[in-house]
């Protein structure tokens, strides 16, 4: 479990992530290959998982440092903007021989539902190296979070260093990519959704029942609590001590699916690092994510800290 850091002068958010600019093309179906499909709505907007989560716990009140690289370019003045707008730390470095990450993003009409595909641009190049001269900014925080957009081997040493410094630790396993299962002993938590969940435990999530299976799994190879995203079911947040659902909100009708994991893991550093339970830190992430799926847009979708609470008192 978790070290408790409260008397150590750590606080706020450290993430380590990718930012993309998101080109969202809405339409009823994706092109087959060699196909073009006539879609009925697009938006240029910010996104990168990294990003969203900064975004998504600045607006629930926490105090975010966002460690990243970017180019130097039109979609970099999109990010700093972004940043500024949101309250965000930059601790950034932007390379002039690259460029700032984009996504595709498709959106299903009727459903909401997406696909995507990301080029992380200059964030494809954050090491390990990189990590290590910028760890001040971690180990200063008490939540550390990271995802798998940006480099495994950068990952991991950011993770290291926030273990070493008892930096509560969180690996969103998005997206699903191969990782040493030594990766997962330096995490007091990882968030993974039911696909994500399969892909690193061999077991199908079709079920609560199914997804304890699999947390089970994901304790054996070390990690403190797996916090399981269940989509309108909720999350489970399971470890050795408990196995507790923590349902869904439903803040309104669900217009895009897209920030919701990412709006679930900045509201739950946010309450983690505020000192709430992990147990009411999920219900924060998901009254957080309730309300991003009734927006378009991903970052655009995160709400306030006021929305949020309003949400809970109801």
């Amino acid at each position: 479990m978790p070290t408790d850091n409260s008397t150590t002068g750590q606080s706020g958010v450290s993430i380590l992530g990718v930012f993309v600019a998101d080109a969202t093309y809405h339409a009823a179906r994706q092109p087959n290959i060699g196909e073009t499909v006539l879609g009925n709505d697009f938006a240029l907007g910010p996104g990168g998982k990294g990003s969203n989560q900064s975004v998504a716990a600045a607006r629930a009140g926490a105090d975010v440092t966002f460690i990243t690289r970017l180019g130097d370019d039109a979609f970099a003045r999109m990010a700093f903007d972004l940043w500024k707008s949101a309250g965000i730390t930059p601790r950034v470095e932007q390379l002039q021989d690259s460029y700032t990450g984009s996504a595709f993003i498709y959106i299903q009409e009727g459903t909401g539902d997406n696909a995507i595909i990301v080029c992380p641009g200059a964030a494809a190049t954050l090491s390990a190296d990189y990590v290590e001269s910028v760890k001040d900014s971690i180990i200063q925080s008490r939540v550390f979070i990271t995802q798998l957009e940006q480099p495994i081997d950068a990952a991991r040493q950011a993770l290291s260093i926030a273990r070493e410094h008892n930096v509560i630790t969180i690996l969103n396993t998005a997206p699903a990519e191969a990782i040493p299962d030594d990766i997962f002993a330096l995490c007091d938590y990882v968030t993974p959704n039911e696909t994500e969940t399969e892909t690193y435990t061999g077991i199908a999530v079709h079920s609560v029942e199914d997804a304890a299976k699999a947390a089970d799994v994901l304790l054996e190879k070390g990690v403190g609590t797996a916090l399981i995203t269940l989509g309108e079911r909720g999350a489970l947040l399971h470890n050795r001590d408990q196995s507790v659902l923590i349902p869904a909100f439903h803040a309104g009708a669900v217009k895009e699916t897209t920030g919701a994991g990412d709006a679930l893991n900045g509201g739950f550093a946010t309450a983690l690092a505020e000192g709430m339970s992990p147990t009411d830190a999920v219900r924060f992430g998901c009254a957080t994510a309730g309300l991003a799926v009734t927006r378009p847009g991903a970052a655009a979708s995160m709400p306030t800290r006021a929305e949020i609470d309003a949400l809970m008192a109801q």
